[in-house]
C-alpha cells in the first residue's frame, strides 16, 4: 500500500489537568448592548490562573497541568490576547469548553504542592460537619496569635464540640522546626490550624497531614476560634510569610524579627 507524504494524521491533543473550573464564567463591559463573545477555553483560564495570579513560571504550569513547557506557552499567548481583545473592545469574556479534565482531588499534594481542589475538598467536609466537632490549635504568645509559624513556642489547643469550646489548653512546640510541626499537630488530632504568617513549604506540609489552614489571622487567640465556630474568621487563602520563603529558597524579603503578619500576602 503506497503512502501519500504530508496525509500524517495529527497528534492527539493532550488532555489538560485543571485543579477545579472557574468559579465566575461571565464578564461583560457596562454600558455596551448586546457586545460581542469571545470564549476562553477553561484550560486558557486554568493557564492564566496559574501564572498571572499563582505568579508560576511556564514550567512549573505545565507540570501542575500535564502539558509541555512549549504548550503552556502557546496557550497562554492565545489566551492573553483574548482578555486584552474583550478590555480593549469592549467584548463580552465567556469562560467555557476546551479540553481539560478535572484533577481527582485524591492526593494531598500534587506536583510538589498542595492540591488545591483536596484542601477544598477537607474546607467542605467541615462546614459540612457544621464546624461542630474539631480539633483547633492556635499558634499562640500572650493571649494573641503568634505570628511566626515556624518559630511557635506554642500551640493554644482547642476541642469543639456541638459548636462549643469544651476544652482548651496549651501545648508547647518542643523546639520543633518548620518541617516537624505539622507532624506534631497531626499527632495531637489537630484538624484546623489558626496562624499569621506561613511559609509554602510548612503549607504543603500541613496539607500532607489532612490539616486545614485559615493564615493570615491576627489578634486575640479565643476570638478567633469563636468567629471560626461561628463561621466569619476573617482570612487570607494566599498567605504567605516572606520570612519563612527566603529561608526555605523560595525567593521574597525577610521581615524582620517581629510582624511577620504585616509582610504577608
Amino acid at each position: 500500500m503506497s503512502e501519500t507524504r504530508g496525509d500524517k494524521m495529527p497528534r492527539p491533543q493532550r488532555c489538560r489537568r485543571v485543579c477545579s473550573e472557574p468559579e465566575y464564567s461571565c464578564f461583560e463591559p457596562e454600558g455596551v448592548t448586546n457586545p460581542e463573545s469571545v470564549f476562553l477555553s477553561v484550560d486558557e483560564y486554568e493557564v492564566i490562573r496559574l501564572v498571572d495570579f499563582e505568579k508560576q513560571n511556564h514550567e512549573q504550569c505545565a507540570a501542575v497541568m500535564d502539558i509541555s513547557r512549549t504548550t503552556v506557552t502557546e496557550i497562554y499567548e492565545r489566551a492573553r490576547y483574548k482578555i486584552s481583545d474583550c478590555i480593549v473592545n469592549g467584548k463580552q469574556l465567556v469562560i467555557s469548553g476546551g479540553n481539560y479534565r478535572i484533577c481527582s482531588g485524591k492526593h494531598k499534594v500534587c506536583c510538589e504542592r498542595p492540591c488545591r481542589r483536596y484542601i477544598e475538598d477537607l474546607e467542605k467536609n467541615i462546614i459540612a460537619k457544621g464546624q461542630k466537632d474539631m480539633k483547633i490549635a492556635v499558634t499562640y504568645e500572650n493571649g494573641e496569635i503568634f505570628q511566626h509559624f515556624g518559630h511557635t513556642k506554642q500551640f493554644k489547643v482547642y476541642e469543639v464540640e456541638n459548636g462549643e469550646i469544651v476544652k482548651a489548653e496549651v501545648m508547647d512546640s518542643n523546639g520543633s522546626g518548620h518541617g516537624a510541626l505539622a507532624g506534631l499537630l497531626s499527632e495531637a488530632g489537630i484538624e484546623v490550624l489558626i496562624c499569621g504568617g506561613i511559609g509554602g513549604g510548612a503549607q504543603m506540609a500541613l496539607a500532607e497531614a489532612g490539616i486545614k489552614l485559615y493564615g493570615g489571622v491576627s489578634g486575640n487567640a479565643d476570638e478567633a476560634v469563636l468567629a471560626l465556630i461561628n463561621g466569619t474568621l476573617g482570612y487570607n487563602p494566599e498567605v504567605r510569610c516572606d520570612h519563612h520563603d527566603h529561608e526555605h529558597g523560595e525567593g521574597g524579603y525577610t521581615c524582620g524579627s517581629h510582624g511577620c503578619g504585616n509582610n504577608c500576602h
